[in-house]
């Protein structure tokens, strides 16, 4: 039993960390700032932080929304570049 949950949050932390690479590699790409990005996605500036941050949270669909819209990719896209950085 323990085995499976540690198992799921080493998995949840793989996928976190995939995201936070993502994020910063398509923002980066597209010459923005984490406070462009911020303003352009309609988020607060210090939640972009952390979910770039070494230790991101896992984001909640409404917030990959606004991502996806703030760096002009659409959600499927986002998701499947996600999925790829963790491979």
């Amino acid at each position: 039993m323990y085995f499976a949950i540690d198992q799921y949050y080493m998995s949840m932390s793989s996928i976190d960390l995939a995201f936070a690479k993502t994020l910063k590699q398509l923002r980066r790409t597209r010459h923005l700032t984490q406070e462009e990005l911020a303003q352009r996605a309609g988020l607060d500036y210090k939640h972009l932080q952390k979910l770039e941050g070494k230790a991101p949270s896992s984001p909640t669909l409404s917030t990959l929304e606004k991502l996806a819209k703030g760096l002009d990719v659409s959600l499927t896209e986002f998701i499947a570049l996600i999925d790829e950085a963790q491979r």
